[in-house]
């Protein structure tokens, strides 16, 4: 019998979000969650059910279908489990795999990108900083900038920065990011464009 994982959804999408946002991608969402954003927009995502569960031969017959060369692997909190398997059978279709983490938990796996987009609620592991190619703060209030920074400083030094509003507080939030970025370059702006495009 093959190994299983608990999959809220999978589909075939453009990156909405980040560096490689405009990029055609086969979404794997992987069901489960305790980080426990009050903000999360797929809170749907945090329980998992028995029929959730899915075969990773199946998963991989999906993203080969597609025919595209990028998978993003998602959640809930992907880190939850170990994807080395996934991963593994992913890798010899010949596509590109990244991760969208909170870091929260050990990364077991082979990945091309890690986006590490940390949370207040449970903060990354030590050693996820270092493995971060991309490095993605969710501003909800002023006080993100200082925590941004804070945590900035463990990453390596050749890690993307991103920063992005919470969706519901864009009109807010997004014209202090743009002020922020221009003042700290070292900075860039992540807009969530599916949302604007109407697209999963």
């Amino acid at each position: 019998m093959n190994s299983q994982l608990p999959i809220m959804e999978q589909f075939y999408t453009i990156q909405g979000e980040g560096f490689h946002s405009g990029r055609a991608a086969y979404f794997i969402r992987i069901a489960g969650c305790d980080v426990g954003c009050v903000w999360c927009d797929v809170k749907e995502s945090w329980e998992v059910a028995d029929d959730q569960k899915m075969d990773i031969s199946e998963l991989v017959k999906a993203v080969e279908e597609s025919e595209t060369p990028f998978v993003v692997i998602t959640g809930g909190e992907p880190a939850m489990y170990d994807l080395s398997e996934l991963t593994a059978a992913l890798k010899k279709t010949g596509v590109e795999i990244a991760m969208e983490t909170s870091g929260a938990y050990p990364i077991r796996g082979t990945f091309d990108w890690i986006c590490l987009s940390p949370k207040k609620f449970k903060l990354p592991l030590e050693e996820n900083f270092a493995k971060a190619n991309e490095f993605k703060v969710i501003i909800f209030n002023k006080h993100d900038f200082k925590w941004a920074e804070e945590l900035r400083t463990k990453l390596n030094p050749q890690c993307l920065l991103y920063l992005q509003t919470e969706w519901d507080k864009s009109e807010k939030m997004l014209p202090l990011i743009v002020d922020y970025v221009k003042g700290n370059t070292k900075w860039n702006i992540s807009l969530q464009t599916h949302k604007y495009m109407d697209i999963p």
